[in-house]
């Protein structure tokens, strides 16, 4: 199991305090059933953040515009920002 699963199967389940394998226990030990559609629903809707996370350009080249005065290339670093948004949109 993934931890994003897992960080989600937390959230839709808050009694669950430990996981092994696929399996969830309560803080008595005490087996905690679950919707895996339910979760994994869940993991897919976000599954855009780590998508746009790895393709975003640098934060420092936008610091260096600014730094420098360079609007062009701040806009560049925008205009890169929402092409990666348009890219992976978030789920309604």
């Amino acid at each position: 199991m993934n931890s994003n699963y897992a960080i989600e199967l937390i959230s839709l389940y808050p009694t669950v305090v430990n996981i092994d394998g696929n399996d969830a226990f309560d803080a008595n030990g005490n087996k905690v059933e679950y919707d895996a559609s339910a979760v994994q629903a869940k993991v897919d809707a976000k599954s855009y953040v780590g998508k746009r996370a790895v393709e975003y350009p640098l934060i420092t080249d936008y610091i260096d515009g600014i730094v420098k005065g360079d609007q062009a290339q701040v806009q560049a670093y925008i205009d890169a920002c929402l092409a990666v948004k348009a890219k992976y949109p978030k789920p309604e």
